[in-house]
């Protein structure tokens, strides 16, 4: 169904910023509650933010909290991370995903892009 673009990332140093950015094609981007995720090597997979349909309702992950925004513009069909503050703990390849309504699966997944932050 909806496809995920991610752009943005890079290479940064510690205490810097990057905003990632997720494109979504299709015309029922504003039926999907997005998400952020991440993955570093030898590490699962983890969910750093989430945003509902409406963009009222947020989450966090500890490790993220006051450091990371997550926002979407339904309009433009596009999902954003605003990343403040990074860490080297933060370095993984970040991917965003999309949640159908009335789904509890993360169903629609990018293709990810690399954030590395050096010390």
């Amino acid at each position: 169904q909806v496809q995920l673009v991610e752009s943005g990332g890079g290479l940064v140093q510690t205490g810097g910023s990057l905003r990632l950015s997720c494109a979504a094609s299709g015309r029922t981007f504003e039926f999907y509650g997005m998400g952020w995720f991440r993955q570093a090597p030898g590490k699962d997979r983890e969910i750093v933010a989430s945003i509902s349909r409406s963009g009222m309702s947020t989450y966090y992950a500890d490790s993220v909290k006051g450091r990371f925004t997550i926002s979407r513009d339904n309009a433009k069909n596009t999902v954003y991370l605003q990343m403040n503050s990074l860490k080297p703990e933060d370095t993984a390849a970040y991917y965003c995903a999309a949640q159908p309504t009335y789904s509890s699966v993360w169903a629609n997944w990018g293709q990810g892009t690399q954030v590395t932050v050096s010390s």
